[in-house]
């Protein structure tokens, strides 16, 4: 939508909210009849007060956010490529370990993912004044949405405002279950003015543009797509609709028999044309979302084998991040204070190099799982224990300690990342003696991060790391 029609829709909202109209007459009595719509991302500052021609000005750019749909920062796999990512990151929730867990090493267990967000929960996350435009609770719960907004003017003079906000939420409710759920809701109808809401119509859709391989097909269930009024979802107890999605398991690609199945998944609110008023639709496409399907034999499949229809799971394709704690209470914080010195300090790290820039910090550098080749995980592991033995000495296990080298030995890259990388940078990881207790403990921890959140082998895929304390 152009600048000016922006502006045009700007004067005509701020002069009804000022009442620069009588609200008792009819819209449609005389005159050239126009209905300006746009689409905005939700959180906006400048619209929290009066809509003025300045604040629609700079919300010209900004629309540009949902003109033609994005995926968000942390999106890997195949869907990353696919159109442009958001510039800044997502919200993202710290998933908390118990004190149980922190008091009794032995039974020390990584907390399982959320698979479930609320309404209220998403609201709170990504619809306020400088919020985020994508929360990525877990890689089996997220949520989006956006705000559509239509002017109404007769001759050039405002006669009314609509608008609402259409929020949706993804979610694998179920480890074992292919099914992915969207849960859409139409809340935050707001009307100025005698205008014909009753035949501004929306239409609500789960669209899948891409999916790959493109062979794959779905399975789809819900009650959408649908088509109803302003009036119509207003006067719902409930404006929320459903849509699940499934790709059975042997469709996919990949390594290791892991059987993934990629795709695009583009929610779409259509505004259509009002009859009798000038106006073209708005057509709002919130945050892509990047669903996939797999049944990578290493992760959690406990329906397979003897029920192969329900053989693997989903999850998104959104880089997950593993959290480690130095607090005195945290049973790997041998292990995390060691990763904190490899990130604020590389060069200070053992083996010496000036350009050491250690990965798993940023989305631009995540770590990537290492699963299949058993060989080069046993390399890494070599590589580091020889480190360790050349700058802490052959005895430097004296005390109960173990070798801990960060990037871990299971992801591509680790120590001997340059030893099977020619393009690698050479000595870019750092080692260092910890407890033993505690690295083993920061193992476990690894372990079932990777597993519980579906991390599969390969460059599409991938985790980052971050240190609390």
């Amino acid at each position: 939508m152009s600048m000016r029609r922006l502006r045009d829709g700007a004067l005509a909202a701020t002069a009804v909210l000022m009442a620069a109209m009588t609200p008792a007459a009819s819209a449609e009595d005389h005159g050239d009849l126009e209905r300006v719509s746009y689409v905005l991302p939700l959180g906006i500052a400048e619209l929290e007060g009066p809509v003025t021609a300045d604040a629609i000005g700079v919300l010209g750019e900004k629309a540009e956010l949902v003109s033609g749909g994005m995926t968000a920062l942390e999106t890997v796999g195949p869907v990353a490529g696919y159109a442009p990512r958001a510039a800044t990151a997502s919200a993202a929730a710290t998933p908390a370990v118990s004190r149980a867990q922190r008091a009794a090493p032995a039974a020390v267990s990584y907390p399982a993912p959320a698979r479930s967000i609320s309404l209220a929960e998403c609201q709170a996350k990504i619809d306020r004044p400088g919020g985020e435009k994508f929360y990525v609770k877990s890689r089996f719960a997220v949520c989006t949405g956006i705000r559509m907004t239509s002017t109404w003017s007769r001759n050039g003079a405002p006669v009314g405002t609509s608008e609402t906000k259409v929020f949706i939420r993804g979610t694998v409710p179920k480890e074992a279950d292919r099914t992915m759920k969207f849960d859409y809701d139409v809340v935050g109808f707001k009307k100025v003015g005698a205008i014909p809401t009753d035949r501004e119509m929306y239409r609500i859709e789960g669209t899948i543009p891409k999916v790959w391989p493109a062979s794959a097909r779905k399975t789809q269930g819900g009650n959408l797509p649908v088509t109803k009024s302003f009036d119509a979802l207003r006067a719902m107890p409930s404006a929320h609709f459903i849509h699940t999605v499934r790709y059975a398991p042997g469709q996919g690609t990949g390594a290791g028999a892991a059987d993934v199945v990629f795709a695009v998944y583009q929610p779409v609110i259509t505004a259509s044309a009002v009859p009798g008023w000038i106006g073209a639709p708005s057509i709002g496409k919130p945050f892509m979302l990047a669903p996939r399907w797999d049944a990578a034999k290493y992760l959690n499949n406990p329906t397979g084998g003897s029920t192969p229809a329900n053989k693997g799971s989903a999850s998104f394709s959104y880089l997950a991040t593993l959290h480690y704690s130095t607090k005195a209470t945290a049973p790997e914080r041998g292990a995390a204070a060691h990763i904190k010195k490899a990130f604020t300090t590389p060069k200070a790290t053992q083996p010496p190099n000036g350009d050491k820039r250690i990965p798993g910090q940023s989305v631009d550098a995540p770590l990537h799982r290492l699963y299949l080749d058993a060989q080069r995980r046993k390399d890494n592991r070599a590589k580091a224990l020889s480190n360790c033995r050349r700058y802490f000495g052959p005895d430097y296990t004296q005390g109960g300690k173990d070798c801990d080298e960060y990037p871990f030995a299971t992801t591509y890259e680790g120590a001997a990342q340059a030893d099977h990388d020619p393009h690698a940078e050479k000595l870019n990881f750092s080692v260092l003696p910890v407890d033993s207790t505690q690295n083993q403990n920061a193992g476990r921890m690894l372990g079932q991060f990777l597993t519980r959140n579906r991390i599969i082998d390969g460059p599409e895929d991938g985790f980052l790391v971050k240190i609390s304390s």
